[in-house]
């Protein structure tokens, strides 16, 4: 990682048991440093869904080992969406982000900043905050009702940034990898706009 020099720099992450969106950027330059995705995989399978998430915790950390050096001082982290029906799955997903939290913690010295997605959406990406048809403001307000919210984000993040190279499946479509990391650096820029640093 000696190539990221050690200037000060934000890490951006999208958490999801599966996937985790990992976006890099210089402070100072604001310049997009890494943009990419974490997903650990546990073989052999664990019967125990809480032994597998631990031994994904233990991956995330040696991830983390390696960033040690490159001047994070920083970390933002998308807040787990928590309107699911299932509580379970909502369970899961904000024990994981502890987890995670605390290695943050523990090898970096930093504790993070949360933004919502609401949040990070609005305050990244301006102009997606418009009138709707009844002329009120509000998220993709200039959308239909059913619109795509995660592939629109991926859009603003693809235009911001046309040299980046995306994943695709064997049938040309974009893999959900791709929106964890749009999730994860407008995340970043969301919470540093918010917060009136950039």
């Amino acid at each position: 990682m000696t190539k990221l020099g050690n200037s000060p720099k934000v890490l951006g992450l999208d958490i999801s048991t599966k996937t985790i969106g990992w976006a890099l950027f210089d402070i100072q330059s604001k310049e997009l440093l890494e943009l990419t995705h974490f997903s650990p995989k546990i073989k052999p399978k664990p019967e125990d869904k809480l032994v597998e998430m631990m031994e994904k915790v233990d991956q995330f950390k040696e991830k983390m080992v390696d960033y040690k050096n490159v001047g994070i001082t920083k970390i933002i982290i998308e807040e787990p969406l928590i309107n699911s029906n299932n509580i379970r799955t909502v369970a899961i997903l904000m024990r994981y982000n502890s987890f995670i939290t605390r290695v943050i913690y523990d090898e970096l010295g930093i504790i993070p900043e949360y933004i919502s997605t609401y949040d990070s959406r609005k305050f990244a990406f301006p102009k997606l905050y418009s009138p709707n048809s009844k002329g009120k403001k509000v998220l993709f307000g200039g959308y239909d009702k059913g619109c795509d919210k995660k592939h629109i984000v991926w859009e603003q993040v693809s235009t911001k940034e046309p040299h980046l190279t995306w994943v695709y499946t064997r049938n040309n479509t974009l893999k959900k990898e791709n929106y964890d990391m749009s999730d994860a650096y407008t995340c970043v820029l969301g919470q540093m706009s918010k917060s009136e640093i950039w």
